[in-house]
């Protein structure tokens, strides 16, 4: 990692995890496999960051842990980049379980639990899916027809976001000072 960190990926050590290295990493993957509008792709760091933004609007009060945790949601990208989900599936249950143990590790390393709540990883799963369908309508040329087909109902937020595809360098400060608003105390 660029922080000097060596990331055992098999056996990943919270000891080896630099939110920098996540920051940076997941500011330069893209979503969409970069098949976004913009002058920049859209990466999964912004992503996080609008998932982030969806779950805290849901109108049900979220600690600042689990804030975190939903920034986090995607952070085993910064390593093993972000693959569409119907390729997950067909590489199968070991993938998985490679991401799972990637996330734990991150967990641990910010003070999270180690596994996701059921209630909270249910609140992420929603944002996320919401997340989608506007990255999907507004950036990747999905119709809200064919949005409407893979992702479900368009979310209903009390404002949803005009998305614009951020440089790398101002998504991982932004992502970075959003990290540093749920660790203080």
């Amino acid at each position: 990692m660029l922080s000097g960190r060596r990331l055992d990926l098999i056996d990943p050590s919270p000891m080896d995890i630099e939110i920098e290295d996540i920051a940076h990493g997941l500011s330069r993957v893209a979503r969409w496999n970069g098949q976004t509008t913009g002058s920049h792709s859209f990466s999964v760091a912004q992503h996080c960051l609008l998932v982030e933004h969806i779950a805290a609007q849901t109108g049900h009060e979220m600690s600042k842990a689990w804030r975190l945790t939903t920034l986090l949601h995607d952070a085993p990208e910064y390593v093993i980049g972000d693959m569409i989900s119907p390729f997950k599936n067909a590489l199968g249950v070991d993938y998985r379980d490679f991401e799972d143990r990637l996330q734990r590790a991150i967990h641990l390393r910010f003070g999270l639990p180690p596994v996701i709540p059921p209630e909270l990883k249910k609140r992420i799963k929603d944002a996320d899916r919401a997340a989608a369908w506007l990255e999907a309508t507004q950036l990747a040329g999905f119709s809200e027809e064919d949005a409407l087909r893979i992702f479900g109902p368009k979310p209903e937020l009390a404002r949803g976001p005009d998305l614009e595809p951020l440089d790398a360098e101002s998504c991982k400060r932004l992502f970075l000072k959003k990290f540093e608003e749920f660790q203080r105390n």
